[in-house]
C-alpha cells in the first residue's frame, strides 16, 4: 500500500446521480436533490493507519452554499468521526484534511481558498478500525446541488495546497467587493453611485438622534431607578432591566461588529478578484494577515476610502455608522466593535476579553489547565485590559470569552482531557477527587466504573479504556468543578481590576447542560448566543432562576437569498422584507420577556461574498458592503425600538406578525 492510497466512491446515497465528466482531472459530476445524498466509499479497514492526510479536488456549480459532511467510521455502526465543510460556488477547492483531526482535540481547520470553515465533531476514531470513508449534503438551498470531485487520496506526506483555482466564470467579486455571479435590484452599479451614497450619508449624521422615548444613555425617560453612575443590573418586583448611568431603565438593543468589516480572505484566491490595488498604494490599510497568517482585502474600506480618502475615511466611516444607529434605535455597540468610537462619544458599549493562556496548557480545545496554579497569574493578565475603561460610564461590561470550543465537544471537559492530554494539574485534581469519592481504593472504582483502572491512570499516562456511562457521570461532576474554577478565577481577577461594570458571562452557544450551569453562577449576566426564530423562553426563564440573573442574547440574526450572498447566515427568510418582519418578531418578544435585558444582533455588515477568514458568506448585515442600508430592516428596526419599552414594561403587546422562515443555510 506504501505511502499512498487512491479512494474511489463504491455506491451512491439517497437520489444522487452522476452528471458526466468534471472539467477537473480526474472528476466526476453528480447532482443531489436532497439533504442527505451522498456517496460511501470502502477501503481494507486500518488502510488509513500510518497516513496523516486526506484529499480531494472539488468544484461545487450554482450560486448558493452547500455545506457536506464527511465522515470516517469504524465499521457498520461503529463510532465515527465527523468533518463539516463548505465550499465556494465556481471556484475549484482542495479539501485537505490532516488524519489528527479524529483525535477531537481541535475544532476548527483553517479555512484554504475555496474550501471552508472545516469544523471537527461525532467520536474519536481509531484509524486502525476506520473502513470507510462517505461524503454527504448536510445543507443546501431549494436547488439540487451540483458538484464535481476527484477520487481520496490518503498520504503520508502533506499535499500541496492550491494557489490556482479553476475558476469556470471568472472572477467571482467586481472592483466594490460585489459579487459577480448574482443580479440584484441594489447592486452599486458604479464608483459616482457609491461615493454620493457615502457622501450623502455623511452629510445627514449630524441630524441623527435616538427615538423620543430614549434618554441619554438610550435608556427610558419614563422609569428611573437609582443612579450609579455605571450601569448595573435591577429587578423591579416584575421584571429584570439593566439601570444606565443615570438610573433610567435601559434594556440593551445592540449591533456586534460595529467596525469597518466586510473582510474577504483572499489567500490563494487573487485570480477570483476583479480589482486588486498594489499593496503600496492608498488602499493599503485595507489589507492585513491577522488571521491565522492569511492576506485578507476589505472592499468596505477600499469603498471609504474611493469617497473620502486614506487619512479622513475612518472618522467618517465612525461618523456615520454611530448616526444609523441612532436613527435606527439601537443603543449599544455590541461584541467585537471598535468600542472606542462610542466610549468617545459617549456611546454605550460593551467589550470581549480574551482568554490566550500564556503559563498554562490547553487540555482540551480551548479549556486550560485550571487547576494549575499558575492559572492565578494568567488570569491576572486575561483582566489587565479592563483598567482602560474601569471609570467610563459608557462602558455597559464585558464578555468573559464567546463559544468556548469544548461546550461544542460530544466530549464532557474532564472526558476530553483523558482523552487527549497525558499530563496536567487538572488530571492530578481529577484522580484526587475520585480517591477522596472512592475511599482511595482502586478496587472501588473500578467496580463503580465497571473497568479495570487505577487512580494512577487517571492522573496520568495515554488513556486508551473505554468510558463507561458509571464513568461519565463522574467525569461530569468534575466538569463542572472545572468549570466554576475556570469562571470563578476568570471573574474575580476581573472584579479586582474593574468592579463598576457588568460580568456579562460567556456567550454560550445554547443552552447549557446542567454540569456547566452548575460553575456558572459568577456572572452579572448569562449571556447566551441564540439563533432561532425566537427567544426560547420555555428553556431561558427556568435557567434565569436558577442561576438568579438576567440573560442576554449575544447573537442573532436572519438572512435571505435576494441580495448577491451565498448564504444567508444561521436563521434564513424568503427575502429582505421577511428579515424585517422577523426581525421585529425575535426583539419585541424577547422584550417581553422579564427575565432577558437585551438583543445583540449579528452583524452591522453583510459579510464578504468570497468569505471571510473563515469561509462564512452571509446576508445578515443591515448594510452591505458598499454601505447601502437595507430598507426593510432598517425600517423594521425603527418601528420596534419606538416601541421597546412599552412592549417591555407589558404596556403594548409584542409584534407577532407570521414571517416566511425556511431551512437555515450556513456554514
Amino acid at each position: 500500500m506504501g505511502d499512498k492510497l487512491e479512494i474511489r466512491p463504491a455506491k451512491a446515497l439517497g437520489r444522487l446521480r452522476e452528471d458526466g465528466i468534471g472539467p477537473i482531472e480526474g472528476a466526476t459530476w453528480y447532482v443531489a436533490e436532497e439533504v442527505g445524498d451522498g456517496l460511501v466509499y470502502y477501503f481494507p479497514r486500518g488502510a488509513l493507519a500510518g497516513m496523516n492526510w486526506l484529499t480531494a479536488d472539488m468544484l461545487l456549480d450554482g450560486k448558493f452554499l452547500v455545506v457536506f459532511v464527511l465522515s470516517l467510521q469504524e465499521g457498520d455502526g461503529g463510532p465515527t468521526f465527523r468533518m463539516v465543510f463548505g465550499a465556494l460556488n465556481q471556484c475549484q477547492a482542495r479539501i485537505r484534511i490532516p488524519l489528527e483531526a479524529v483525535n477531537q482535540n481541535r475544532w476548527r481547520y483553517p479555512r484554504e481558498g475555496a474550501w471552508l470553515k472545516p469544523m471537527c465533531g461525532g467520536d474519536k476514531v481509531d484509524l486502525s478500525e476506520v473502513d470507510r470513508v462517505t461524503l454527504t449534503v448536510l445543507r443546501k438551498s431549494e436547488e439540487p446541488a451540483r458538484w464535481c470531485i476527484t477520487p481520496f487520496i490518503a498520504t503520508v506526506d502533506e499535499p500541496p495546497k492550491l494557489t490556482k483555482p479553476f475558476l469556470p466564470k471568472g472572477p467571482l467579486l467586481d472592483e466594490f467587493g460585489q459579487s459577480r455571479l448574482h443580479e440584484w435590484a441594489t447592486k452599486t452599479r458604479s464608483e459616482k453611485e457609491l461615493i454620493e451614497r457615502l457622501k450623502s450619508q455623511l452629510e445627514e449624521a449630524s441630524r441623527s438622534r435616538f427615538p423620543e422615548s430614549y434618554f441619554r444613555w438610550g435608556g427610558w425617560k419614563e422609569l428611573k431607578f437609582e443612579a450609579t453612575g455605571f450601569f448595573r443590573t435591577h429587578h423591579d418586583g416584575k421584571r429584570w432591566w439593566l439601570v444606565d448611568p443615570d438610573g433610567y431603565a435601559f434594556w440593551s438593543s445592540g449591533l456586534d461588529c460595529v467596525r469597518p468589516d466586510t473582510d474577504a480572505n483572499i489567500e490563494g484566491l487573487e485570480d477570483a478578484l476583479s480589482w486588486l490595488p498594489d499593496f503600496e498604494s492608498q488602499f493599503k490599510i485595507a489589507f492585513h494577515t491577522s488571521f491565522e497568517g492569511h492576506r485578507h482585502f476589505n472592499y468596505l474600506i477600499a469603498n471609504f476610502i474611493r469617497a473620502f480618502g486614506p487619512d479622513q475615511w475612518y472618522d467618517c466611516w465612525a461618523k456615520i455608522t454611530l448616526s444609523l444607529m441612532r436613527q435606527w434605535g439601537f443603543n449599544t455597540v455590541a461584541n467585537w466593535s471598535d468600542w472606542q468610537i462610542a466610549s468617545r462619544d459617549g456611546f454605550p458599549y460593551v467589550r470581549p476579553l480574551h482568554l490566550q493562556v500564556r503559563h498554562v496548557p490547553y487540555i482540551f480545545r480551548d479549556f486550560p489547565d485550571v487547576f494549575h496554579p499558575d492559572f492565578e497569574q494568567d488570569a491576572e493578565e486575561f483582566a489587565e485590559p479592563l483598567k482602560e475603561t474601569a471609570e467610563d460610564p459608557a462602558f455597559v461590561g464585558y464578555f468573559l470569552m464567546n463559544e468556548p470550543t469544548w461546550g461544542f465537544a460530544k466530549q464532557l471537559p474532564a472526558e476530553g482531557m483523558l482523552l487527549t492530554t497525558p499530563s496536567c494539574a487538572t488530571r492530578l485534581a481529577l484522580s484526587d477527587f475520585l480517591r477522596k469519592r472512592y475511599s482511595n481504593s482502586n478496587a472501588a472504582l473500578s467496580s463503580a466504573w465497571g473497568i479495570d483502572v487505577t487512580f494512577a491512570e487517571v492522573a496520568e499516562g495515554e488513556w486508551s479504556k473505554p468510558i463507561t456511562d458509571a464513568a461519565r457521570a463522574d467525569l461530569a461532576e468534575f466538569s463542572t468543578f472545572m468549570v466554576k474554577r475556570l469562571y470563578e478565577t476568570l471573574s474575580a481577577a476581573c472584579k479586582r481590576v474593574d468592579p463598576n461594570h457588568l460580568n456579562l458571562g460567556a456567550r454560550y452557544y445554547t443552552v447549557p447542560p446542567d454540569w456547566a450551569v452548575e460553575g456558572m453562577k459568577c456572572f452579572d449576566v448569562f449571556s447566551i448566543n441564540c439563533y432561532m426564530e425566537r427567544v426560547p423562553a420555555d428553556r431561558l426563564r427556568p435557567l434565569s432562576e436558577k442561576l438568579g440573573m438576567p440573560i442576554l442574547i449575544g447573537e442573532w440574526h436572519f438572512g435571505a437569498l435576494d441580495v448577491g450572498l451565498p448564504a444567508s447566515g444561521i436563521g434564513r427568510v424568503a427575502n429582505q422584507e421577511e428579515r424585517g418582519k422577523a426581525f421585529r418578531v425575535y426583539l419585541e418578544t424577547a422584550a417581553a420577556e422579564t427575565w432577558c435585558v437585551g438583543v445583540h444582533y449579528f452583524t452591522l455588515y453583510d459579510q464578504s461574498a468570497l468569505g471571510r477568514f473563515d469561509g462564512e458568506n452571509y446576508n445578515i448585515g443591515f448594510l452591505d458592503v458598499c454601505n447601502r442600508p437595507y430598507e426593510p430592516l432598517v425600517e423594521a428596526a425603527k418601528s420596534s425600538h419606538e416601541r421597546l419599552y412599552k412592549v417591555a414594561s407589558g404596556q403594548l403587546s409584542p409584534y407577532d406578525e407570521p414571517v416566511q422562515y425556511l431551512p437555515k443555510l450556513f456554514l
